[in-house]
């Protein structure tokens, strides 16, 4: 599930980061040079890195679950490269995925590694939610993967999409041990350290229609202060994995941070391959009249070439478009719709969170909020400049996933008649959203009402794009217990 870590969780996310440096992973972070006492915890015997290749691991193709030895329940999605021997050691992608979809990063990485000497790897148990069993996770599939393959230790690099991201940047932040960290729709859990022995490459990459844009892109700006390399990409998409050209980009500007820092001999072919690619897009940006994002890849090509090619020409021209009239409005134009965002989503989430104070608020207001969310999609809809469309759009990303969080939170906490809201609230948003409905259907039927769960569901399965997956969801799901026997949901339950 989508999860977005808000400011007013910053103290919450502090102390799980203090308590994640104090639980995180210790044998495997051990191999890699970075001793931390876990009290009360028995050491793992580590093997050797690199025994004899298992027959089951094939070179050259996406394994979807590689079951980790000594915790039979925790397992990943891993790939190695077609030429993989044992030779030498490899660099190494750890991705999270808020949904623990091992094979969903590896799907758009695969190429990229495959052409630049990556071996992938992905939990499918850590998902979004409380943080030991996401850590736990993390740790038996990095004990199993360097027990199986000789990983170059210094060359360990983090990604993840969503509350993947933050997850990742956190791993990154407090095991000091990461050569880079790719992060896709979302920035960092806490405030990034400005400490020099705390910095390391950050690439980022968001969709232009994604809720957390308003994050994403002034987050690099922030970065470059601070002085971590960093890279943004700006894609066209919405709240998503960064589709495969990004993650190659991403995977390239690794090794160009590694040849810098001398974690990998520098193959000066290759840099200049990359840099000229870097300065064509740039140039195709001005030609196109987008001179806030050509100015933005000036700068990160002169501040990530610095030492590799002869940037004084790019430099230049980063510093004369910085003070062109035309980026100077851009960036107030952004700022702009960053703020209009803000104000859109501020009002409903109010109500959403004054609705679950009493029955009687709830009441009150859930018809006002359905009528602002139903005006805010109609707005977005219909929006006729592109660049008040991709505010609205965003904003009604924004809104939906916050709905959908606020359920999960009140599900959790067994308030099923506020996570009924809630999720009603995101189908409003997002009445395509199968997911939503599915919540909603859930959160009815633990509250007892077998009618409007059932209702629910009808629109779920009408929505739904993959019936047989949606069948087997619904004979697992334990909130319809009550409901199995009746001849609609059995019904519901036969996939056509």
């Amino acid at each position: 599930m989508y999860s977005r870590c808000r400011q007013k969780h910053t103290a919450a996310c502090g102390a799980l980061a203090i308590w994640l440096y104090s639980l995180m992973m210790r044998s495997w972070l051990l191999a890699l040079g970075v001793a931390l006492l876990i009290p009360g915890r028995i050491e793992p015997q580590v093997a050797s890195a690199g025994p004899a290749l298992p027959p089951a691991l094939v070179p050259g193709k996406i394994l979807s679950s590689i079951q980790c030895v000594g915790h039979p329940q925790e397992s990943y999605a891993l790939y190695l490269p077609s030429n993989y021997s044992e030779d030498h050691t490899w660099p190494v992608i750890v991705s999270s995925d808020p949904a623990a979809r091992g094979t969903a990063p590896l799907e758009l990485q695969k190429d990229a590694a495959e052409r630049l000497g990556y071996i992938l790897a992905a939990s499918n148990n850590s998902r979004n939610g409380p943080w030991r069993p996401r850590l736990e996770a993390t740790e038996a599939m990095l004990n199993d993967l360097q027990a199986r393959v000789p990983i170059d230790k210094q060359r360990l690099y983090f990604a993840g999409f969503s509350g993947g991201a933050r997850a990742s940047s956190l791993f990154a932040s407090r095991c000091k041990c990461s050569a880079g960290v790719l992060l896709g729709g979302a920035g960092f859990s806490e405030a990034p350290a400005s400490a020099q022995d705390s910095l390391f490459p950050v690439f980022l990459a968001v969709g232009t229609l994604d809720f957390n844009y308003k994050e994403v892109v002034p987050l690099g700006d922030t970065l470059r202060k601070l002085g971590y390399p960093c890279w943004l990409r700006v894609f066209m998409g919405t709240h998503q994995w960064p589709p495969a050209a990004v993650m190659e980009e991403a995977l390239a500007w690794f090794r160009i941070q590694a040849m810098k820092s001398q974690g990998e001999s520098r193959d000066q072919r290759f840099v200049d391959a990359q840099f000229s690619e870097a300065v064509a897009r740039a140039q195709s940006l001005e030609r196109s009249q987008d001179f806030l994002g050509a100015w933005r890849e000036y700068v990160q090509i002169a501040a990530t070439y610095d030492s590799l090619a002869d940037v004084g020409v790019i430099r230049a021209k980063a510093e004369a478009l910085e003070k062109d009239k035309p980026v100077r409005d851009a960036l107030k134009r952004e700022k702009s719709e960053f703020d209009q965002q803000s104000r859109l989503t501020s009002e409903i989430t109010s109500l959403i969170a004054v609705s679950q104070q009493s029955d009687d608020d709830r009441l009150a207001a859930s018809r006002e909020i359905r009528q602002q969310i139903l005006q805010l999609r109609l707005t977005s809809e219909h929006a006729k400049r592109p660049e008040q469309a991709r505010v609205f759009q965003r904003a009604l990303g924004e809104v939906f996933v916050m709905a959908m969080e606020s359920g999960d939170s009140l599900v959790e906490g067994k308030k099923y008649p506020g996570a009924v809201l809630s999720y009603d609230c995101a189908t409003q948003a997002r009445p395509e959203s199968e997911w939503a409905w599915r919540q909603l259907a859930v959160a009815w039927a633990l509250s007892g009402d077998r009618k409007e769960a059932m209702k629910a569901l009808r629109q779920a399965v009408q929505v739904s794009t993959d019936k047989g997956q949606f069948a087997r969801w619904l004979e697992g799901e334990r909130a319809f217990n009550n409901l199995q026997s009746t001849p609609e949901f059995q019904s519901l339950a036969q996939p056509h």
